[in-house]
């Protein structure tokens, strides 16, 4: 059990400039994998392992003690939607948002360390390329794209705001639940968007989210473990060894957003994320007998067999034509 009245977080700093990295684990807290990698990582720190010589690092190994300590994805509310600071917080995440924040507009770079609930392999989530849109004007594409490839898995994934808009303006249409949170685009705001948009001081940072694979695969930890290490030679904060990138890269974009509209809404088998569709293909079947297919090839992401009426369902995704 840790202490759900504050954030706990360990910073090292070296004698030579250099970047400023955050390591951030169990932002849902079942997800464990970037916990144990980022605890290893400083017990080798601590061992003199690893010798941090360069700019600065911040572990947080756990951003969310009241889930963590109930083993569950939230404590009152999702972390990692509409991340931003409130004079006036509502609950146990607005408080935490309210510490971690500052935290994250300190640095430049960003590891977010996560898990998934369904089979399958490790994956990356990388943010738009540059532009200077209102959705998430960015300038760093080369950097992060750089970071993606090194942290060890192949699969890159995109698309996240983007796919997020464009299902909040459907579900403002439909209006199945007026006035909920969700229907604002700044609920798909989590710790890489607010690091990309208020990172180094509001100047603009980048960051990946890595999920290292399944919540229970005794994997997932050595690949927390192994991409933070990749992070800290990356960027030169530690003089370690740096494997090459992996490869073949799979490039992949979120295209669309599907919502569950009613209880009675199910999917027609056991999806898992990076299922492969045809063109055509039943996915699932509304309360209503309405039936949902895949407009055309792609694959399903993200499934969620317990999502709430008016909240996303499922991602269709399709390949990238953005090259890492």
């Amino acid at each position: 059990m840790i202490s759900n009245a504050n954030l706990r977080s360990h910073r090292i700093t070296g004698l030579a400039p250099g970047p400023r990295l955050i390591v951030t684990g169990a932002v849902h807290g079942n997800e464990t994998a970037g916990t144990q990698g980022i605890r290893r990582v400083l017990a080798e720190i601590d061992g003199g392992e690893i010798e941090i010589v360069r700019g600065s690092v911040t572990f947080v190994p756990v951003c969310n003690p009241l889930a963590y300590n109930h083993m569950r994805r939230m404590g009152e509310r999702n972390l990692n939607r509409r991340l931003q600071p409130t004079a006036t917080p509502q609950d146990f995440e607005d408080r935490i948002a309210n510490a971690l924040c500052p935290l994250l507009a300190e640095h430049q770079v960003l590891l977010d360390l996560h898990s998934f609930r369904s089979p399958g392999r490790p994956f990356v989530m990388r943010g738009p390329a540059d532009n200077r849109g209102a959705l998430e004007p960015f300038a760093h594409e080369a950097a992060e794209a750089r970071l993606a490839a090194h942290v060890g898995p192949s699969r890159i994934v995109e698309g996240w705001m983007e796919a997020y808009a464009a299902g909040v303006a459907r579900r403002r249409k439909l209006a199945l639940t007026p006035g909920a949170v969700h229907e604002d685009p700044s609920y798909g705001v989590g710790t890489t968007e607010y690091m990309r948009s208020q990172g180094a001081n509001g100047q603009g940072g980048y960051g990946i989210t890595l999920e290292c694979g399944p919540h229970d695969d005794p994997a997932a930890p050595e690949v927390a473990y192994t991409a933070i290490r990749q992070t800290l030679a990356l960027l030169g904060l530690a003089e370690l060894p740096l494997a090459p990138p992996a490869a073949p890269n799979e490039c992949l974009a979120l295209t669309e957003v599907v919502d569950r509209h009613a209880e009675g809404d199910r999917f027609v088998k056991a999806w898992t994320s990076f299922d492969p569709l045809a063109a055509g293909e039943l996915i699932a079947v509304r309360a209503d007998g309405a039936e949902v297919r895949a407009s055309e090839a792609g694959y399903v992401v993200f499934p969620d067999v317990s999502a709430l009426p008016g909240h996303e369902w499922f991602y269709l995704a399709q390949a990238s034509s953005r090259p890492l």
